[in-house]
């Protein structure tokens, strides 16, 4: 196990159900495999539901909501997407104030697919280079963000480093970019 993030707490937040699973798997997993603790954050107590793609999955443990966490306790933030997932959240008030606050504290942020929509929510994008889905690129230019067409963006001119990719397909380079970036936070 490599340890570059020991003793570093990510969490994860997710809306109850509508998460694309393997956006949500496979950065748990580097997380776990840098040493780093992930920790699982909904709007509701209980389990979230997972899906691939329009297919029901798993379910997950919640760790916790949003509405009692503090960002102290947090070293770094990934937003994984799915079309349902950042959608419900960026209704969601607590959800879009604690994802806010993570951009206030200076800490990294990772965001893949559809999930830059809360960042939209969350007014954190303007100024930013960014890529994800691609349908969602008019609205991220259109919240003041440079929005570019590569499997990973990591935008280090804010005080917190963004790191974004479009697709399951670009999950490698992903985890790739997000564990560095957590490390030298």
């Amino acid at each position: 196990m490599d340890s570059a993030l020991a003793g570093k707490t990510v969490a994860f937040v997710v809306a109850p159900e509508g998460i694309e699973q393997v956006e949500l798997t496979e950065p748990w997993k580097a997380v776990q495999e840098a040493g780093g603790t992930p920790r699982l954050l909904s709007t509701e107590p209980g389990e979230v539901q997972a899906f691939n793609h329009m297919t029901q999955a798993d379910t997950f443990p919640v760790d916790g909501t949003v509405q009692d966490e503090e960002v102290g306790t947090y070293d770094a933030l990934v937003l994984p997407g799915g079309v349902a997932n950042p959608d419900f959240l960026r209704t969601v008030p607590a959800a879009v104030a604690f994802v806010k606050s993570f951009f206030d504290a200076g800490k990294p942020v990772a965001a893949i697919c559809h999930a830059p929509w809360t960042l939209i929510e969350a007014d954190v994008v303007r100024g930013r280079t960014l890529t994800s889905w691609p349908s969602l690129q008019t609205d991220l230019r259109n919240a003041g963000a440079t929005w570019v067409d590569q499997e990973v963006a990591v935008d280090t001119q804010g005080p917190s480093t963004l790191i974004t990719s479009r697709n399951p397909d670009d999950l490698k380079a992903f985890t790739t970019a997000l564990v560095e970036a957590f490390s030298s936070h």
